[in-house]
């Protein structure tokens, strides 16, 4: 937990055909040897990943893909994986030969542009021959901006790195707040975070280590209790705290420990404000209150870990949506990058609250949602939900109260 998580680093996706030098751009970015480099096509297999500090970037990951062109049923896996590289890329470089522009090339622009993901064309073979210099002018007539750099020597490498500064984009880099926002300097929160079986040893989860540093950036203060702590806590302060964050798992308590006048909510719901679009999720939310039994549902969940007896995305959240529906609801669970490629058949998503991810693999996955017309809506926003307290947990943002009352029902 001393490193950047990943999710709040800059994502910087490498493509291209197969020996373009795609690893030996990496290697020469870095400035070690991070991926095998060799003559033999199709040396990258699976997504290698490097995160580093990058000035004046900041905190990034590198993700050094398997050639686009790959050929063969082993080929197509690769390059299948490669594809599925392209929702968690905050910014692509997309390598080819000096003297090489082509359908394949073009086919990954395209494909980056239409999920409004900045480009940068990487002449790996520098400027060496005039064809060379004409593909770069063809390139700055199509609104492609281009670097030729040469990775054996390291020349452009430099100009690349601040071409790349300046094509990041905004939302990548300058995280927007967590929760300091709800809090005003000097202010206080409570932070509830149970201590159970799924509590990982000696730490705290991502979100409520994130949550306790947002707030210290906002110059407020905060105090950390669990669930059955809550209540005396607030007996003993002489002013009601500003506001009150809780574990999803223990809403319902938390709600009635907490007097209605202090706001409530929970990890994640901030987390769907920080990693999605809080009042689309929201919306989503309203569809748990039209489940019928028979119907399909996806539960989401962007890590991957061991579950447990009593796992919230595979026994939790199912048994409650069964509660509330009165039936048997079919759910299909799918952790880590894998998410069906068809989702059309299902009735609802339910996501974590994407802590390990950043904010535009997150959107990404809403942006598939919706192209499908499923809506989607997160962990927390479920669970107070079916608790009967989501309108509470909503009550920091107005404008998702709004969207959620908006869905027709029935």
């Amino acid at each position: 937990m001393q490193d950047t998580p990943k999710g709040l680093r800059l994502h910087i996706g490498i493509y291209g055909r197969r020996n373009v030098g795609k690893s030996s751009l990496l290697n020469a970015l870095t400035r070690q040897t991070v991926s095998i480099v060799s003559a033999t096509p199709g040396t990258t297999t699976d997504p290698v990943e490097k995160t580093m500090e990058m000035a004046p970037i900041g905190p990034v990951v590198f993700i050094d893909t398997a050639g686009i062109d790959d050929t063969g049923d082993l080929g197509l896996m690769r390059s299948d994986r490669t594809r599925q590289m392209f929702d968690r890329t905050d910014l692509a470089l997309v390598a080819s030969e000096g003297d090489v522009w082509g359908d394949y090339e073009r086919d990954l622009v395209a494909a980056f542009r239409e999920r409004k993901i900045p480009v940068i064309a990487v002449l790996t073979k520098g400027d060496e021959t005039p064809v060379a210099q004409t593909v770069r002018q063809s390139l700055l007539a199509e609104g492609i901006e281009s670097a030729a750099v040469c990775s054996t020597d390291g020349s452009g490498i430099d100009a690349l790195r601040a071409l790349m500064a300046r094509m990041a984009p905004e939302h990548a880099i300058s995280q927007p707040a967590l929760l300091a926002d709800l809090v005003p300097a000097g202010g206080l929160v409570i932070f509830v975070v149970p201590i159970d079986l799924g509590a990982p040893k000696g730490r705290l989860i991502l979100p409520q280590v994130q949550a306790i540093r947002d707030i210290l950036d906002g110059d407020a203060m905060c105090m950390v209790v669990k669930e059955r702590e809550l209540r005396p806590a607030l007996d003993r302060l002489t002013q009601p705290p500003d506001l009150v964050v809780c574990d999803s798992q223990v809403v319902l308590k938390a709600a009635a420990d907490t007097p209605p006048g202090i706001p409530l909510t929970t990890f994640s719901i901030l987390m769907a404000r920080f990693k999605g679009e809080l009042e689309t999720l929201a919306r989503g939310a309203a569809v748990i209150e039209t489940l019928a039994p028979g119907d399909r549902v996806l539960v989401a969940e962007a890590c991957t870990h061991h579950p447990l007896a009593d796992d919230i995305g595979r026994v939790k959240i199912p048994r409650w949506l069964r509660q509330y529906a009165g039936g048997d609801i079919h759910i299909d669970t799918f952790a880590g990058k894998d998410m069906p490629a068809d989702l059309s058949g299902y009735r609802l998503i339910i996501h974590c609250g994407g802590c390990v991810i950043t904010r535009g693999h997150m959107l990404g996955r809403m942006h598939a949602a919706a192209a499908a017309g499923v809506p989607m809506t997160n962990y927390g926003l479920a669970i107070s939900l079916t608790q009967g307290v989501l309108h509470r947990a909503l009550g920091p943002f107005p404008a998702a109260q709004e969207a959620f009352d908006s869905i027709p029902r029935g």
